[in-house]
């Protein structure tokens, strides 16, 4: 597998002693919709409950319907896709033919949609274990394919495999300065869907929204 950095702007700039610098601008990371800033992140996280997590039991990726197919025929995968993408092109059956996805997790670029997951921000199994155990399949479905906050991001697929169902105060994304946005996008998605956070979680939260 191989990866690419895009450069999506290359800006000429003269310096005093008049000679021309290059500077390489870098590539917009994607923008999942509803992202709080620091400070409001900070509110909704000392209003999330806090509880040890639950058991694993009964849990299967099957009782989180994802990827359904949304009004415009295209499934909720090829919606982030697009979304996230840089010049996305897609073919009638809504998969990308092309395009660009910048991974803000690890700073890659790929261009290949082959080589981007879907990632839930707050993993199934993870919202399993806070609350979502106890909800019914058609919630659990509304959850997996929640497009209006920040719940999905497309991100390079090695990475999204490492992380798997660890909460924060296991597994952070690798790109440092990403860590307060993907902490207030964890915060969010708990606080929207009423799931509960444990004392070792939250204080990684807290710590990743320190650093903003």
């Amino acid at each position: 597998m191989t990866s690419t950095r895009s450069l999506r702007a290359t800006l000429l700039t003269a310096s005093a002693a008049g000679a021309l610098v290059l500077t390489l601008a870098t590539p917009a990371a994607a923008e999942p919709p509803g992202i709080p800033d620091p400070g409001t992140a900070g509110t909704q996280l000392e209003e999330l409950t806090v509880a040890p997590e639950g058991p694993m039991d009964g849990y299967d990726r099957d009782r989180f319907p994802h990827w359904s197919e949304g009004p415009d025929n295209c499934n909720t995968r090829e919606s982030v896709l697009e979304r996230d993408g840089e010049g996305v092109e897609t073919g009638d059956d809504c998969y990308p033919t092309s395009g660009t996805w910048f991974s803000p997790y690890d700073g890659q670029t790929w261009e290949k949609a082959s080589d981007v997951d879907i990632d839930h921000v707050v993993p199934l199994a993870a919202a399993w274990r806070s609350g979502a155990a106890d909800w019914d399949d058609q919630r659990r479905e509304q959850f997996a394919n929640d497009l209006d906050s920040p719940q999905l991001i497309a991100v390079t697929d090695s990475v999204n495999q490492e992380k798997g169902d660890q909460t924060p105060d296991s597994w952070m994304p690798p790109q440092a300065d990403y860590q307060c946005t993907y902490a207030s996008m964890w915060i969010a998605s708990k606080h929207k869907w009423g799931l509960t956070v444990t004392e070792a979680e939250k204080g990684s939260l807290a710590d990743a929204l320190g650093s903003c």
